[in-house]
């Protein structure tokens, strides 16, 4: 993309400089021949680049080379103080007044970019300057609410269009220069003024805004795990649930029979091996069992483990077992002697 240059006199409170920048290309185009032939009352010699060039500089750079780019309806004062009246042409002609946007050329290029570059006449950045600080900016505070910074606010809404409107220019093709009249006037042709219009409100117009609101930070605490260090007293409130019962081992588990004291005799052996007849008595009758109350059911827990009761031997089929030699030591068979001499 080409550059885009300027000469100084077209930067921000610049004066407007004695001679204008004209640049043209090899090759005039015949149209540029015709208007300046239209447009000078002492015919001139166009016959060269140079005379063109020489002639159409003279004709920008004079005093009166002032182009009107767009005219804008505004209002006379702020919305507070206009005119009521039920003849709409009486109100409009109280309350709106037409100002007319002046501008003269800093620039003609017609080698890179074919354009030609107009800046603002003093008069109407003033008139403009004017408008903005005395209805503008009254309407635009009156619209919003207050809050403590709204008068600086509005006053740097205002400063800020000082400067953008110091700085406009406003860039066009060169065949802007068809609408070239006698002394260097114009105005602009085929819509262009609309455009204007456009880019200069789109200045005029920016909103005063309102701080916006500061964000509290809102600090919310993580959740806790019984895990997490940060808290350990809220867990430590908690209601502490029932113990569980310990679980007990098989070897410790007693028999639904309560004449049996152990369970842990060898099922090999039988247990009437081991006691005298003196000491053999006949088990009284079970009690009813019932069981404890117990809130290990409302738990899970592992099934319990029992071991299986041995089998115990009757009398009577010990009786054909009787001899000399069986249950010596035992069943009481080695003392004879005492219960012959008895009987």
């Amino acid at each position: 993309m080409p550059p885009q240059l300027l000469p100084a006199s077209a930067a921000a409170f610049a004066p407007r400089a004695s001679s204008v920048n004209v640049v043209l290309g090899s090759k005039v185009e015949p149209w540029l021949t015709q208007t300046l032939k239209r447009i000078n009352r002492v015919k001139r010699p166009l016959n060269s680049i140079p005379q063109h060039q020489r002639c159409l500089t003279e004709t920008l750079s004079s005093p009166n080379a002032i182009w009107t780019l767009t005219s804008l309806m505004l209002s006379k004062a702020p919305e507070s103080e206009l005119r009521q009246d039920p003849n709409p042409l009486i109100e409009a002609i109280f309350n709106y007044q037409l100002i007319h946007v002046e501008a003269y050329i800093v620039h003609v290029d017609m080698v890179l970019r074919n354009e030609v570059a107009y800046k603002l006449t003093p008069d109407s950045i003033e008139a403009l300057i004017e408008y903005h600080r005395d209805i503008y900016c009254v309407n635009a505070k009156a619209d919003t609410y207050d809050w403590p910074e709204k008068e600086q606010h509005a006053k740097k809404l205002h400063e800020d269009f000082i400067q953008a409107i110091n700085k406009f220019v406003y860039r066009t093709h060169v065949s802007a220069l068809e609408g070239l009249e006698e002394e260097g006037m114009g105005e602009l042709l085929c819509g262009k003024s609309e455009e204007v219009k456009n880019n200069i409100m789109g200045l005029m117009n920016k909103p005063l805004l309102p701080p916006p609101p500061k964000i509290v930070d809102v600090v919310r605490q993580p959740p806790l795990l019984p895990s997490s260090p940060v808290g350990p007293n809220i867990w430590s409130q908690s209601t502490p649930s029932p113990a569980l019962p310990a679980p007990v081992e098989p070897w410790r588990v007693l028999p639904s029979s309560p004449s049996v004291t152990s369970t842990s005799v060898d099922s090999n052996t039988p247990i009437w091996a081991n006691m005298a007849l003196h000491e053999i008595h006949v088990p009284s009758p079970p009690m009813q069992y019932s069981q404890p109350y117990s809130t290990a059911g409302m738990f899970y827990s592992s099934p319990m483990v029992t071991s299986p009761i041995p089998a115990l031997p009757l009398p009577s089929m010990l009786a054909s077992q009787c001899g000399v030699g069986v249950g010596y030591g035992g069943f009481g068979w080695d003392r004879y002697q005492e219960y012959a001499t008895t009987i």
